[in-house]
């Protein structure tokens, strides 16, 4: 089964289970949102709405509120000294479709399924990978600095001859 549904000025064909952005809605993270804006319910027996399809909703989780990505608008008349710079970032809201509800029925808010959170790695401890390669750098350089003010530079005993002028070419001198 699947729905069409109108938020924000834009249509979405949705599924349970969907992961969509969309225009910010209110809510808080967590909740169940229901949006009543259906266009079409599909299934075995499409439903089409005169605009919308009476007694139909689709219910969504509200994972996380976000701005989208950064939009620049320059504007710029040649030959003007005329410069205009503007930039936006959309509000976002990411929901997970949860059910697609026909004749007004509420959204079951039972046992949904429980995501795995991620666990962020603990701080890294001294006897971690991490600090030893980091100590063997520092001791390699140690060793190649050792070295080198160990040896001190030999000079060259030897001089180059310089170098021979070639004539420039051009006008030669007045005769």
């Amino acid at each position: 089964m699947f729905a069409v549904i109108r938020t924000g000025g834009r249509q979405y064909r949705v599924v349970p289970d969907d992961v969509l952005e969309i225009g910010k809605i209110t809510g808080d993270v967590g909740t169940i949102v229901q949006l009543g804006e259906v266009l079409l319910v599909g299934g075995e027996s499409p439903v089409l709405g005169t605009p919308t399809v009476t007694g139909a909703s689709v219910a969504a989780e509200v994972l996380q509120h976000k701005r989208g990505p950064k939009v620049i608008a320059f504007k710029k008349r040649r030959r003007k000294n005329s410069r205009r710079k503007r930039g936006y970032r959309d509000e976002i809201t990411v929901l997970r479709i949860t059910e697609i509800l026909t004749n007004d029925n509420k959204p079951s808010i039972g046992p949904r399924k429980k995501r795995e959170k991620v666990v962020e790695a603990a701080p890294a401890s001294e006897n971690s990978e991490a600090p030893k390669s980091a100590k063997k750098k520092a001791t390699a350089k140690k060793t190649v600095a050792k070295k080198a003010a160990a040896k001190p530079r030999a000079k060259s005993e030897t001089k180059k001859a310089p170098a021979k002028k070639t004539a420039t070419k051009g006008k030669s001198s007045k005769k």
